[in-house]
């Protein structure tokens, strides 16, 4: 090759390697087209919602600002156990919790859930109920209490939402207030002398009255099943629903008539006997009486949303009197 070809040829690769440094420069320098910004990945099961005074909820520091505004907590005693075909296990912690969580939005109050399960040993004929002792809840739930009042809570509503759970309640309570600076309450009991006035006040809001059913209905109940079906809706099945088939102990079943009309000594005797582990011989565990779990034999696919709507409210505007009334009689501060 000659001297001017090389020369030519060395000129023609010095032009090329400058306009491909050029082009490289230019790319790097190029502010990048913009992109559509992707959802950060998060858990495709998790679709609760922040709830106001809900402990699991919240922050130190929001616990901290409540503080300013309330020296109250209510605490759910609820319980992990069968609630017949159509019911989910966790029915009366959720309903509970749930209950609570609707009273803190109408009243500044902590809402403490502590433990899922309850006292149910009747019901472990059914497979998923869990049963703790009453010794073992009793513990947990003060040691529980222990803590809110170091942190500065004074004032505690037991919230029970399972009747396996009523005497160990009544005796945390008490414990409560023999033992520590706090004071509690049983707040189904302190709601009580309300609840009339407050149905009265739906009812002339024009809520639906729905009369008390005329046979024996109990656990798992058009009652109780109306209040999931309003609290929990998804979580409950009726098209599997259906009335039990229930077997009494002869005496049992003769006592009925008076338990139905409200005897208070009928039903005094009645629930001292019935609705007791199968380990005691009397023959009153769930799986004993009944088919599907259900404790009573009313027509259970006439529970309603619009029954819970009118029967939570109720228990929720009651609940609020008596907090408010508490507040007014003794106030934040006193020791």
């Amino acid at each position: 090759m000659k001297r001017a070809d090389r020369l030519n040829v060395a000129r023609a690769m010095a032009v090329g390697l400058a306009g491909l440094a050029w082009a490289n420069t230019m790319a790097v320098a190029a502010p990048a087209s913009p992109s559509p910004a992707a959802d950060p990945p998060t858990n495709p099961l998790w679709s609760e919602q922040k709830v106001r005074n809900y402990l699991p909820d919240m922050s130190w520091p929001e616990v901290e600002d409540l503080l300013k505004r309330t020296d109250m907590v209510i605490i759910p005693v609820g319980s992990l156990e069968e609630h017949g075909l159509h019911g989910p296990i966790g029915t009366d912690f959720l309903n509970g919790t749930e209950q609570a969580k609707l009273i803190a939005q109408k009243t500044d109050v902590l809402v403490a859930p502590i433990l899922m399960p309850g006292n149910s040993p009747y019901h472990m004929g059914f497979p998923g109920t869990i049963t703790l002792s009453a010794e073992t809840i009793e513990k947990v739930y003060f040691e529980a209490v222990q803590s809110l009042i170091k942190h500065g809570f004074r004032r505690f509503l037991l919230l029970n939402a399972h009747g396996g759970n009523a005497a160990t309640t009544r005796f945390i309570v008490d414990r409560i207030n023999q033992e520590t600076p706090g004071v509690a309450v049983e707040l189904g009991e302190a709601a009580g002398p309300f609840m009339s006035g407050a149905y009265k006040a739906a009812v002339a809001k024009g809520a639906k009255e729905f009369p008390e059913p005329k046979v024996f209905d109990r656990h798992s109940g058009v009652g109780e099943t109306s209040d999931s079906l309003y609290l929990i809706p998804n979580l409950v099945n009726m098209k599997v629903a259906r009335t039990a088939k229930m077997t009494l102990p002869p005496h049992l079943q003769a006592m009925l008539p008076q338990v139905i009309a409200k005897d208070r000594t009928a039903n005094l005797v009645f629930l001292a006997e019935a609705l007791k582990a199968k380990e005691t011989g009397k023959h009153t565990s769930t799986g004993e009486m009944s088919d599907t779990g259900v404790w009573g034999v009313a027509d259970i696919t006439t529970a309603s949303a619009a029954q819970g709507k009118v029967q939570t409210e109720t228990f929720v505007d009651a609940s609020v009197q008596f907090i408010e009334a508490w507040k007014k009689l003794r106030p934040m501060g006193v020791n």
